[in-house]
Parts: structure tokens; sequence; C-alpha cells
């Protein structure tokens, strides 16, 4: 059976209980006010304690798995209740009722309460890296999840305020979204006063039947078709919401993934399209900030919007080993950070003090190696 969150909003909140089966990383990004986290896999172990006197309303992401979770529910007894349309029919509502001055409270906060740990640094890795020039005009990405929707607003403070001359294009790229993901990006921008310039790609469909790596394939796609769109609207640099923790995580996964030594780079040169630049504005950005930033907000933003993941609840979800393997190190830093406050700080500074006389082989811009054996000379020349 089913429940509407109109027919929801009439009952007794003391007379149902929501649950979200989705995994714990998609429930902390954001939920349901006063809903309980049990994923699907630990349902049947978790009702036994379930009260028969008691609704139990049942919400996934997009009230697309939850019809089968409350029916065998209800088959065992239980008063579960299917939420229509899940937590994305919540989240739209919820953004409707934040709309009117919440642009304002948002600028406002990262003006006084985030100035220092966010704007400051945002400002800091601009001209640290010079990563804006005069006369650039820059296409900002916005995937419509919490990083990328502060960059944009970040980008307009920094417009706002900064005497040097730029232009801004907030570009969002629509790769086959669903209609419901498609549509929270777009009422998140009109509340947050981000004028979004959507154009459409297939992206989706062409990696559909891909069995391996497609999330590699598809971020690869994306971001030539960002530069490509980019370019068209005469842009000459795109910028990615990638923060201080992305890059972090980014070279222990070489190391111990890849086996090898890079880090994600503040700013790069595109090699397929001359002229363009990559820049990451909110490279010393930490996301625990930013994770604040929203929740004091009350901001809700989607975590994925890659339409595969609509029918999915469990944490291996991403259809690739790459959100696998940046969970298990982000995992694995929090862990180390418990004995040694320094440990992020230190993975980062690592990438700045490379020293080449200890490494044995390295390669130089134009792909060529060198090995330390190279210029190694004996100590005392051995006589003819």
């Amino acid at each position: 059976m089913d429940i509407t969150f109109n027919e929801l909003s009439k009952l007794d909140k003391d007379s149902y209980t929501i649950i979200d089966i989705r995994d714990r990383d998609a429930f902390n990004y954001g939920h349901i006010t006063g809903a309980i986290n049990i994923p699907e896999s630990e349902i049947s172990q978790a009702s036994t304690t379930f009260a028969k006197n008691k609704k139990i309303i049942i919400c996934c992401r997009s009230g697309k798995v939850s019809p089968a979770v409350a029916e065998k529910l209800a088959a065992q007894g239980y008063q579960a209740l299917n939420l229509v349309g899940g937590y994305f029919a919540w989240l739209k509502d919820h953004i409707l009722d934040l709309s009117g001055t919440k642009a304002e409270e948002v600028e406002t906060s990262i003006r006084k309460t985030f100035h220092k740990t966010i704007f400051a640094k945002f400002c800091r890795a601009i001209c640290e890296y010079d990563l804006v020039q005069p006369g650039d005009r820059i296409a900002v990405c916005i995937s419509g999840g919490k990083d990328s929707m502060l960059m944009a607003k970040l980008f307009q403070e920094l417009r706002r305020h900064n005497k040097i001359p730029f232009e801004l294009v907030f570009l969002v790229m629509d790769p086959g979204y669903s209609p419901e993901n498609r549509e929270i990006i777009e009422r998140n921008a009109q509340m947050l006063a981000v004028p979004i310039n959507i154009f459409e790609t297939d992206i989706f469909d062409s990696v559909f039947k891909v069995e391996k790596s497609p999330c590699y394939l598809c971020a690869r796609m994306r971001r030539g078709h960002l530069y490509h769109q980019a370019q068209l609207l005469g842009c000459n640099k795109i910028a990615l919401g990638h923060h201080y923790d992305d890059v972090i995580e980014t070279i222990l996964m070489g190391m111990l993934y890849g086996g090898q030594i890079q880090t994600m780079m503040p700013k790069l040169y595109s090699k397929n399209f001359p002229g363009m630049q990559l820049i990451r504005p909110m490279y010393l950005i930490r996301e625990q900030d930013i994770i604040r930033w929203r929740d004091m907000n009350q901001l809700s933003f989607i975590q994925c919007a890659c339409k595969f993941t609509d029918t999915c609840t469990s944490e291996g979800c991403t259809a690739d080993a790459t959100g696998s393997k940046r969970k298990a190190v982000k995992n694995l830093i929090a862990t180390l950070k418990q004995n040694d406050p320094q440990i992020e700080r230190n993975i980062f500074r690592s990438m700045e003090n490379v020293n080449l006389a200890t490494v044995i082989t390295y390669k130089d811009k134009d792909g060529n190696y060198h090995n330390f054996k190279d210029d190694y000379k004996p100590k005392h020349p051995i006589a003819d």
C-alpha cells in the first residue's frame, strides 16, 4: 500500500516511523527530517523490533525499491506503507519551502560564519595557484552536489568584491539524468540564485552496456563535453569543485591502487582542447566545512545523479571499483588521523616536498623516464 507526502502530513507524527532503506553514506548526505536509517540488507533482522501497532513508512531514493520492501513487511503483519516518490519527492518540496530569501542567507553565511574556513581558503587557492586572471571567462561546472553548488556561490561572491575583471558561466551538463534529478538541480539553482546554463548529452546511454570501468569512461566523456561546450560559450577555463579531501584521497589511491606517486593538480592545460584550462579553486577547502555550510543553511543536494543508481540501495552501487576504493582510503585516513591529527596535512604537503634525489625512477613533463643510476658515480673511481 502507498502513501503520499500530502497524506503523511495529515497523520499524527507519533503514529508512524519513517525508515530510510538507502545506504548510510546516502542517508548521511541527506534525508527526510525525523527518518531513521536501516539499509535494505538489514531490514529483515531489524523488523523483529518494529511495533505492529504503529505505521512503518518505507522510503528509498525515488520510490522504486521501497514498494517491494513495504509489501514484504506488510505480509508479515506490519502496517508497512511505501512512500511514493521517496526521498527525492520530499527533497523537491523541501527546496520549495526554502525559497525566498535563502540565496541572501547563504551569501551572508559565506561572508560571516564561513569566511575563514571557506571563502578565505577559496581566495587563497586562487592567489597561490594563480587560477584567475583578468579577462578570463570561466565555466563553473555544476553537477548538482554540495561542492559544485558552493563553488558557484563562492565565484559569485568573488566577482562581487574582487577588482579583477572576469566573467562567469554556470554550466550544467545533463548526461541523461532522470527527470527527478534534473528537477532537483534546477530547483536548487533557482533557490540559490545561480543562473545555470544546461546542455544535454547522451553519455549515460553510451556507457550503459560498458562492463569494464563504466564510471571512468563516463567521467572522461563528461570532461570532454564540458570542455567543448565551455569553448562554444567563449570560455577559456572550466572550474571543477574538487576539495582538499579529494586531493589527499587521490594521492593515496594512486600509491595504493595505481602504483604511482601523483596528485590532483590545482590547474592544468587541456590536451585535446587548445587554449582551455581546468582549475580547482576549492583545492584548500575541507569537506567537513562544506558539510557544515550545507547543514547550517538547511540545504539538500543530490549525492549522485547517475540514473543507474536510481534502483540501488547498497554501498557498492557505483558500477565501478573506484567508489569503493575511495571510500576505503577515506576510512583509512580517518583511522590514521585518530593517532596523528597531522596525517592529512602531511599527505597534502608530501606532494610539495618531493626530493628527486631520493626517488628511484621518475618521469619528466615530456614523458621521459630517469633512473637514479643515470647520475650515480662510484665514490672512489677504480684505477685501470
